[in-house]
């Protein structure tokens, strides 16, 4: 039997399962495309397994989609005895082995991938063309293009313009719905005693074959999985019924609740669809125009401060974190601003600690690869800034645990929005807080060991000693800082021996991460 030839050959990486790209709308004959699993991925982090197995189920439901739909396709699984385990000897392999005359890829979103396949098309002797994956809002460069000359980068004033550019929200001369921009003020609730939000929607795919391939190449994960029954959306279906679901089910209350937190509820109203976007298994389009259209058909039960506060979400935040990514790196993944070195307490691969609300936090990621924002900025990230501990190691835990992280949206809201580790570049002051927020948007402190109203005691609560403790000892960096001038004067006025008590506390929890 004769070897079969290809013109050319399409990389597809893992994260661009995109069925609507331009490459699918016409027929593609004598192409060639290819998914494949590789270690260089699965090794750069500890991924939590869940993420593990519904990357790759994504990724090969994808490939029999397009097999199945005839664009011939080719998928390299982590056994296969030719696998090479990264991108650019297998692609080497098979475009001697097809003889192939060109190569295609779609732009990656991780810095990293790019240099990779830049340099790999450096090195070949056939013409080669890059494609935009079209899935987001903007461009690489066009948040860059939107700040060029100005003096700070604000993402209020970005989101603004992309609602005005895509008629987002908008009345028929342009003006917000509703008279205002951001209804992020309602949007700060606690869940209230007996309330009840609605189950989240799971799904039960059988990921077993996945698993199995994942754990006889001896790939370290962390985390739990029932491999029979992963939840999470592995395919475009599933992902549009998990909109919908949302849309019915989490909308009416998705932004009143969006910051509420609750020893019992970790999915609360928010929709869980980042895995299946950050995959481009479905749109940010089409997330926020189904959501607004399922608005206007139900604002009697839905209130505009529930819509607007998913669009800035997805518009703003997710697209200005991208465009700041390409902007600020590679230097942004090296920023250590407050030049903290500690090392990542142990009970943050593990859940083991007294700290109530991080007790929580932690298993419920370790159990669902899943934590809300509020939990990730101030719950685990809080605990991570006030301790002094290595951006690296907050990088790669936060990049290996969340079923969503990715570097581009990983690191900018790591690095820069929650531990400030970039000076100031995302967020206009260090993101930090004492018990006391903790107490206002959860119930973690209720039945926590620690006092959270007591600054100093035995049984006082760390985030109260470490919050003083930290604006204390990087008070020459923060204290001109506008926003911080209300921290520092309480400080200043604080009794001198309270003080000495506060520093003395935060001392011995500093001292003793690993008890806490």
């Amino acid at each position: 039997m004769m070897k079969k030839k290809y013109k050319t050959l399409r990389l597809i990486l893992g994260d661009q399962l995109n069925l609507q790209h331009s490459w699918f709308s016409e027929e593609a004959p004598e192409t060639l495309h290819v998914l494949m699993e590789v270690k260089t991925e699965t090794d750069y982090v500890w991924h939590h397994i869940q993420k593990a197995c519904a990357f790759f189920a994504a990724m090969e439901n994808f490939a029999e989609t397009l097999n199945n739909t005839a664009f011939e396709t080719l998928y390299i699984r982590l056994d296969d005895a030719e696998n090479k385990q990264n991108f650019s000897d297998n692609l080497a392999e098979l475009i001697r082995k097809y003889e192939i005359e060109e190569f295609h890829y779609q732009l990656p979103d991780e810095y990293r991938l790019d240099q990779e396949l830049n340099h790999f098309c450096s090195t070949l002797q056939i013409p080669y063309r890059s494609f935009d994956t079209e899935h987001f809002y903007t461009s690489r460069t066009e948040l860059g293009d939107f700040f060029f000359g100005k003096k700070e980068l604000l993402m209020e004033s970005f989101y603004r313009a992309m609602r005005l550019k895509h008629h987002l929200l908008l009345d028929d001369t342009d003006d917000p719905q509703g008279g205002k921009w951001n209804f992020d003020i309602e949007n700060r609730k606690k869940l209230p005693k007996n309330h009840k939000p609605n189950p989240p929607l799971l799904f039960a795919n059988d990921v077993r074959k996945q698993f199995e391939r994942i754990k006889a190449s001896e790939i370290v994960t962390i985390g739990n999985i029932n491999p029979e029954y992963l939840p999470w959306p592995i395919n475009r279906d599933q992902s549009l019924k998990l909109l919908h679901y949302f849309c019915e089910n989490c909308l009416p209350l998705f932004g009143t609740f969006q910051d509420a937190m609750h020893t019992h509820e970790w999915s609360v109203y928010h929709s869980r669809l980042s895995f299946s976007m950050n995959t481009k298994l479905i749109s940010p389009v089409e997330v926020v125009n189904t959501a607004i259209n399922h608005w206007r058909k139900n604002k009697k039960s839905i209130a505009l401060n529930q819509i607007e506060g998913f669009v800035r979400q997805i518009l703003g935040w997710r697209e200005y974190m991208r465009g700041i990514y390409w902007m600020k790196m590679p230097a942004f993944e090296n920023l250590n601003h407050f030049d903290h070195q500690r090392k990542l307490p142990q009970f943050y691969w593990t859940g083991e600690t007294n700290m109530n609300c991080l007790k929580h936090s932690i298993a419920q990621s370790l159990e669902f690869s899943y934590a809300h924002h509020i939990q990730r900025l101030m719950i685990t990230g809080n605990f991570a800034l006030l301790a002094g501990i290595d951006p690296d190691e907050v990088d790669f835990w936060y990049l290996g645990i969340y079923i969503d992280a990715i570097q581009w949206v990983e690191i900018t809201n790591t690095r820069g929005m929650s531990q400030y580790a970039d000076g100031g570049i995302i967020g206009s002051k260090p993101y930090t807080a004492t018990a006391n927020y903790i107490h206002k948007m959860s119930n973690y402190c209720d039945s926590c060991k620690y006092d959270r109203s007591d600054k100093t005691g035995e049984h006082s609560c760390p985030f109260n000693s470490l919050y003083w403790d930290f604006h204390d000892r990087h008070r020459e960096l923060l204290q001109h800082n506008h926003r911080l001038s209300m921290v520092y004067r309480i400080w200043d006025k604080m009794n001198p021996e309270l003080k000495s008590s506060v520093l003395s506390r935060a001392n011995y929890c500093l001292n003793n991460l690993e008890k806490l």
